[in-house]
């Protein structure tokens, strides 16, 4: 080896101790499914940034897996956990069909039953991993000795927030829902007269019984989160807090909140510095795909590619809703690339590829790509924004709606009902999104305001994560909002305060003025 090969193997040395040296270590509290999938790409980030990243993880885990090339794993098995599992997340699609059914009266209320249903499974879900965390104490103190500098977690539920505030680490959050609807209400003001609640399919331009029905949707969320939520964790708080320790108190603890938001997409509506939004900071250019697809893909010629997909949870609709839809398939020139795990439908046609899995960021930047068939979840309508790709959109559960709604706003999607859905009502709506060019000017637009940016959103995530990790916090970023009790946020006890006084002053001038008329009468019968 030569003295110039020496001096480069040496400063590559150095820079990687110099790397691992500056490299802090983060714990980190992951959601399951899709929520994983994006929690990934920030993790591989910091991977290679020269962070060590240790995930904690349940037993049964879908998605999470060891990988020890990323990270290293703790594995949590509670005791009586009963997994969720995909048989659940299939009966809450047939109560999603049957609420579609129903008139929009019976359909709110319903809707309110099942929410509130939902909450107490996924949350005592929680319940149970937290408590089989605190309440090991050999597992404490190993999480204790390893000195994180932070720890990063998706608090749709939140195992990563009680672990936080137990252990007293700085917090970021990966986030986009929080408790019973969007995370913008645990720290941000959200007015009910034009930020439309969670599932409500409102815009910001509401009517007034839009406004009232988004008022009552506002205040069954607040009833939801302190009569069902809270009181699932009171006695694990009082086994391991201090007294007067509140889950509200902590989940509004995190120094920043990486928000899987863009404003391109969403309703404008008032924030807070320590909101970060990084919607789309898992879509990046495509790459090569396999060889057989990319033949497939060109075999399609002039007439393009429909891509469909309904996210990692959910592997087929009902039969007769899977037929209808592959017969509508069949009556069109494009060739279909569709993710699908079942029986195959007997109506397919010749012009479809039915596929376990397929990478659908690439195939949604491939230029053969029209139309992209979508459930409506986060992760697939920022790829095809990204990529500028009009979607034809099949809401099913959770936010999915809202997705849907704020794309078909802005002309850059079309929406189905899915439980009346029809063999030609698919078929006119797949054409009308195929030929009318007002769908693909609508995504493209969208696109470049998502491009037109100084900074990527996977690096802004990394860059405030890093600076949580250097400061030790970011508690100059958190509102004293959050200090308040309700009355004090809403000045109630100064409007109270301030109706007293002029009550006072009102009752005092009247005294007053009856004590002097008292006083002129008193003298004028005695001249008399």
């Amino acid at each position: 080896m030569d003295l110039r090969s020496t001096q480069l193997s040496a400063l590559t040395c150095l820079l990687f101790v110099s790397c691992c040296c500056n490299g802090g270590n983060i714990l980190v509290l992951p959601e399951d499914g899709s929520h994983w999938v994006n929690m990934q790409v920030i993790l591989r980030n910091l991977h290679t940034r020269g962070h060590s990243l240790t995930v904690v993880r349940l037993s049964k885990s879908w998605y999470i897996q060891d990988n020890p090339s990323l990270y290293s794993t703790i594995t949590v098995n509670p005791t009586d956990y009963e997994d969720v599992g995909l048989d659940y997340f299939k009966f809450l699609i047939e109560r999603s069909l049957a609420l579609q059914r129903m008139s929009p009266f019976f359909r709110f209320f319903e809707q309110q039953k099942d929410i509130t249903n939902m909450l107490k499974v996924f949350h005592n879900g929680a319940l149970r991993m937290i408590s089989s965390i605190l309440d090991d104490a050999g597992l404490v103190e190993r999480l204790r000795e390893d000195k994180f500098d932070l720890l990063l977690t998706d608090p749709a539920f939140p195992v990563g927030v009680l672990l936080a505030n137990f252990l007293r680490v700085p917090m970021v959050y990966n986030v986009r829902w929080l408790n019973a609807g969007d995370c913008h209400m645990q720290t941000a003001p959200s007015p009910p007269s034009y930020v439309p609640m969670y599932n409500s399919l409102l815009h910001d331009q509401m009517s007034f019984l839009q406004r009232t029905e988004n008022f009552i949707r506002y205040f069954f969320s607040l009833l939801q989160e302190r009569y069902i939520i809270m009181p699932i964790y009171t006695q694990l708080l009082e086994r391991h807090f201090p007294p007067g320790a509140d889950l509200l108190s902590m989940q509004q603890s995190a120094d920043i909140w990486l928000i899987r938001m863009d404003f391109v997409f969403e309703f404008p509506r008032p924030s807070m510095p320590n909101l970060v939004y990084i919607g789309g900071f898992q879509c990046k250019p495509a790459q090569a795909l396999p060889v057989e697809l990319e033949e497939f893909m060109q075999s399609s010629g002039e007439h393009g590619v429909v891509v469909m997909s309904l996210g990692v949870v959910v592997s087929a609709l009902p039969k007769a809703i899977t037929e209808t839809i592959a017969s509508a398939f069949a009556e069109i020139p494009q060739k279909i690339v569709w993710r699908y795990r079942g029986e195959r439908p007997s109506t397919l046609g010749n012009n479809t590829l039915l596929l376990d899995w397929f990478p659908q960021n690439d195939l949604l930047g491939h230029p053969k790509t029209r139309v992209f068939v979508s459930h409506g979840g986060t992760n697939g309508i920022f790829e095809a924004i990204y990529h500028g790709v009009p979607v034809l959109a099949l809401p099913l559960l959770f936010d999915q709606f809202d997705n849907v709604l704020r794309l078909q706003i802005r002309s850059a999607a079309r929406v189905l009902k899915v439980a009346t859905l029809t063999s030609q009502e698919f078929l006119e709506a797949l054409r009308d999104v195929l030929e009318n060019p007002l769908y693909r000017n609508g995504i493209r637009k969208l696109s470049e305001l998502h491009h037109d940016r100084p900074m990527s959103p996977l690096d802004s995530a990394t860059f405030w994560i890093e600076f949580v990790m250097r400061h030790k916090g970011a508690a100059h970023l958190r509102s004293e909002a959050n200090n308040l009790p309700w009355y004090s946020y809403h000045n109630l006890d100064v409007l109270a305060f301030l109706l007293a006084f002029t009550a006072i002053a009102l009752l005092t001038s009247v005294y007053v003025c009856m004590l002097l008329c008292c006083k002129k009468s008193i003298k004028k019968r005695k001249v008399d």
